[in-house]
């Protein structure tokens, strides 16, 4: 049962529905967002517990209203005025839930009378992506970002042909809401005393800015590194690779087109909201020196599978080309000479270091 399933729902009302399932010892914690296809209805975000022993058993949902402006979970009374006279708003529901093969299958009335059925089926998680990659030689990808309009592109570079996602979901975690309400809050407490910035985690900007700071100290986020520059991007790609490595093996750097996407879809400064986004954003270098010189944007998202879900909009949007590691001696000195090295990319004791042992050992 734990993961992300998202889909439709039928009943009284018509729209999306996305689920996010986390795990404990006894429980599976639910988080059900849902979007009716009339504007005219509010979204609603649902929590309730299934007892592993007694899956499929009737279980109590608690549910809430979103604030179509901010969001944001609220109370009904908050945001009634904006809706019809006619429209109400459930606060719980009885609800059976239960995988039967492989298919999660919800069904549920609300205290209002209000019935919701769905049969919602999970993407297979894996480690391959979905996008075939154009394979290159060094040379030849160099030639290649010479001829395309950069400022369109976003570009991430990886070690291998992974899938694009983020290392919130990489690690097993599905409910964001917990992550906003426990993990970020002790996390602020903790780097307080430490940072030469305190973070109003209230103002979006600021919020963003911490978020960032997590990942780039090794945080699980849902967020996911690009930069605005291929060779940053390429020195990313190669940069794990052992000093004259010799077989097979691919990197990978993504093309992401930044501009038609914010273009055409919904961007949100939200990391909850109430239905599936892939937003880019520019986050203010707040105690983080590497943004600058990494010329970097991110990602936010609350998406597992971000390739199948770009890939759904259209294949424009995501492409990727493979160059052969072996490559690494001849990619990795013509950055140098371009100033992009881990001394450049980390401004750092630890970058510097890691820089200088590029340079001084070659094995």
């Amino acid at each position: 049962m734990k993961g992300q399933w998202i889909g439709l729902y039928t009943g009284d009302v018509e729209g999306k529905l996305m689920v996010n399932i986390d795990e404990s010892d006894e429980f599976f914690d639910v988080v059900a967002y849902i979007i009716p296809f009339d504007i005219k209805i509010p979204a609603s975000i649902a929590y309730l517990s299934v007892e592993k022993e007694h899956s499929g058993k009737e279980t109590t949902a608690y549910i809430y209203p979103v604030d179509p402006i901010t969001e944001t979970q609220c109370k009904w009374d908050d945001i009634k005025h904006l809706y019809g006279e006619d429209i109400s708003h459930s606060s719980r529901a009885e609800v059976t839930i239960i995988v039967i093969d492989g298919k999660l299958q919800i069904n549920a009335i609300t205290d209002i009378g209000v019935a919701l059925t769905s049969i919602l089926v999970r993407p297979e998680e894996t480690d391959e992506s979905r996008i075939s990659g154009r394979k290159m030689l060094w040379k030849n990808f160099k030639e290649y970002i010479s001829e395309i309009p950069k400022s369109k592109y976003l570009f991430r570079g990886q070690k291998k042909t992974w899938p694009l996602r983020t290392s919130f979901h990489r690690r097993g975690r599905y409910r964001i809401d917990k992550l906003v309400d426990k993990d970020v809050v002790q996390l602020h407490k903790r780097l307080s005393a430490i940072t030469n910035h305190y973070f109003d985690l209230a103002r979006p900007e600021q919020y963003g800015s911490f978020l960032n700071l997590l990942q780039h100290h090794g945080y699980p986020t849902p967020l996911l590194d690009w930069s605005y520059s291929p060779y940053v991007a390429a020195f990313f790609a190669f940069r794990d690779w052992p000093i004259k490595y010799s077989d097979d093996e691919l990197v990978r750097i993504y093309f992401f087109n930044n501009k038609e996407w914010q273009d055409k879809y919904r961007q949100s400064l939200n990391i909850n909201p109430p239905y599936p986004h892939l937003s880019v954003l520019e986050f203010i270098a707040i105690d983080n020196p590497r943004l600058v010189p990494q010329q970097a944007v991110t990602t936010l998202t609350n998406i597992v599978d971000i390739e199948a879900y770009v890939l759904d909009k259209g294949a424009k949007f995501l492409q990727a080309i493979d160059i052969p590691a072996s490559e690494r001696e001849e990619a990795m000195t013509e950055l140098r000479f371009m100033g992009i090295t881990a001394g450049s990319m980390f401004p750092s004791i630890d970058g510097v270091c890691e820089e200088i042992r590029e340079r001084n050992f070659q094995k």
